[in-house]
């Protein structure tokens, strides 16, 4: 039922919302109630006030509450029809999830570590909202797994934005990247919008997806947070605070899997060991110069300065090269065979920092790769024979790290990475998902004395079980 201040507003028309690509336009208010409305801006192009959609809500309940006479043009009052939702039973935890979120009024962010079930939580509420709902995925690969997920408890029609399809139904499921180029004529459509691997956002261009949407009812999902006080904050901006979270160990062992985290300490071959020095030396001298100037610069300032003359680009291939050499130096290619060997009766998965060196343990080791090369029908069919037996290891780089689901992998060999703690701890969450009897085993290859080492280190920062080092020669 309409609020006495809509009703009023009805009759008097004398404040006009309504939804002009991917913004408000506040039509009709004089300007001392503007400066009281949040996000609200003048622009003399059109003769009106302007704010980003995503203030809607924000903007709606301040003339509530003022008892301001306005039009709204942008909320439509449709319904996702919750009767076609199948019963959805949660785990205490995951119920105690979705409660802190609805006494939050609707908006926030859950963090629940890979396998736990964010996805049954997500689901959850949007059947209790009962409202047209944009799900938000960062890759095809999600995109298409929650539309399957969808399908399991959801009975109406699930639309897919992404991929080649632009099909909207009241539930629909959409890639970052499709939200961006359409959300300036999508954003009025939807009532409640659900980010999954929310920390994608709040670092910069993605931002904007979420700010052309009018949604007013906000879920984000995560295993793990930015680091970055300011992306932070720019997430509860965007999405609201945290309300609930749950870390991998707080789980291990009666929801998820308990596991071994066993770390091997690698050593480079001479030639690689001096070919790697004369690489980090080439780079680290051009890094050094720079901090002296820009002490607080980010990487990617490093990078755009670099660019800008011979010396900083050739730094930058140095730096390159470096990486290259401990992707996959002898020592990991030795010991990714006896474990590939030790564990020939298990499920293994094999990750690697980056695509070439995926291909790489592909050839060499006769496994199936999945890439962003790979196609979806391939893909499927790829992990359909994993989940049956009949491929018993794959290798990645990074189409395993978030979301996809993997339940029956119980190793994982981890060559290397390149995104810190919130890749290991999503890598490690890929083999939790709990079955009778299963302790997951996590093998972490990594080159002593270098680079990799020290951020190995940090990448463990998310998990405060036991870690086994051995020694190699």
């Amino acid at each position: 039922m309409a609020s006495p201040a809509r009703q009023q507003n009805e009759r008097a028309g004398a404040t006009r919302l309504s939804f002009d690509r991917g913004t408000l336009l506040i039509e009709g208010v004089d300007p001392n109630a503007a400066q009281l409305l949040p996000g609200v801006i003048w622009d003399p192009r059109v003769g009106s006030y302007r704010a980003p959609a995503c203030k809607y809500r924000d903007i709606v309940q301040v003339l509530e509450q003022r008892g301001h006479a306005f039009l709204d043009l942008v909320s439509r009052r449709t319904s996702a029809a919750a009767a076609s939702w199948a019963p959805i039973e949660l785990r205490p935890y995951q119920q105690a999830a979705l409660t802190a979120w609805e006494l939050a009024g609707g908006r926030g962010v859950i963090v629940l570590p890979t396998g736990s079930g964010k996805t049954r939580v997500a689901m959850a509420a949007l059947a209790r909202l009962d409202r047209p709902t944009l799900c938000l995925v960062p890759t095809r690969v999600l995109l298409w797994q929650w539309v399957k997920q969808l399908a399991e408890w959801h009975r109406g029609p699930i639309g897919c934005f992404g991929d080649g399809r632009h099909r909207v139904e009241p539930i629909t499921v959409c890639t970052f990247e499709s939200a961006m180029r359409h959300g300036a004529r999508l954003g009025a459509f939807f009532g409640a919008v659900i980010v999954d691997e929310v920390h994608h956002f709040g670092a910069g261009a993605r931002d904007e997806a979420l700010e052309m949407l009018a949604a007013g009812f906000r879920l984000g999902l995560t295993g793990t947070l930015p680091t970055d006080p300011a992306q932070g904050a720019r997430l509860s901006e965007l999405l609201g605070p945290v309300v609930f979270r749950l870390a991998i160990d707080d789980l291990a062992g009666t929801y998820l899997a308990n596991y071994d985290l066993v770390v091997l300490e690698l050593h480079l071959e001479r030639d690689e060991r001096e070919r790697y020095e004369r690489e980090v030396m080439a780079f680290r001298t051009f890094h050094r110069a720079f901090r002296r100037i820009s002490p607080e610069a980010s990487w990617v300032e490093l990078v755009r300065a670099a660019m800008g003359s011979i010396t900083g680009r050739q730094a930058l291939a140095a730096w390159r090269e470096s990486q290259r050499i401990l992707a996959f130096p002898a020592a990991k290619r030795r010991h990714l065979g006896l474990l590939l060997a030790r564990h020939r009766e298990s499920r293994v998965l094999v990750f690697t920092p980056s695509n070439e060196t995926a291909y790489a343990v592909a050839r060499e080791h006769l496994l199936m790769p999945l890439t962003c090369d790979i196609g979806r029908v391939e893909r499927d069919a790829a992990l359909e024979m994993f989940r049956r037996g009949s491929l018993r290891a794959l290798v990645s780089s990074r189409v395993l790290n978030e979301g996809l689901d993997v339940p029956d992998a119980d190793v994982a060999i981890i060559v290397g990475g390149t995104l810190g703690e919130r890749e290991h701890v999503q890598r490690i969450g890929r083999l939790l998902r709990p079955r009778p009897g299963k302790r997951a085993v996590v093998y972490e290859l990594v080159t002593a004395g270098t680079s990799e080492a020290r951020l190995g280190s940090k990448r463990r920062k998310g998990l405060s079980g036991p870690v086994t080092r051995l020694p190699t020669s």
